[in-house]
């Protein structure tokens, strides 16, 4: 499994800061994005302890710290007989912003947004 402008891996929910500015970034490239925790970056799947506070814990970190709010579908899947968290994240409503920045996914790296690509964004979204 490979990282690109729409797929974020994580080894696990301790990079889930990480994980929300990618799913911002993707949203603002794409208007859609997956993360998926218990995958290392080489593609590896190591598996994620998964129970009930878990899974809100990461719907609960999305929902107070992504603006405007977007409400994911956030599922345990078993891949490679491990359990691993999906997060699928779809939105029209752009510019989106993590912790009070706004970024750009960029290949399979997320990228802060200036002043001027984020002035551009709106104008966009405006014309629409």
């Amino acid at each position: 499994m490979k990282e690109s402008e729409t797929l974020e891996v994580k080894k696990s929910t301790s990079e889930l800061k990480e994980a929300i500015i990618s799913i911002v970034a993707m949203l603002n490239k794409n208007q859609e994005g997956k993360v998926i925790f218990g995958i290392k970056n080489n593609g590896g799947v190591v598996g994620q302890g998964i129970n009930e506070k878990t899974l809100r814990d990461v719907s609960q970190k999305i929902s107070s710290n992504i603006e405007p709010k977007i409400f994911p579908k956030i599922y345990e899947k078993v891949i490679e007989g491990k359990k691993c968290i999906v997060v699928e994240a779809s939105g029209e409503n752009r510019p989106y912003y993590a912790f009070g920045r706004a970024y750009m996914r960029v290949a399979d790296e997320d990228k802060s947004i200036s002043a001027k690509e984020l002035e551009k964004l709106i104008l966009e979204k405006n014309k629409e």
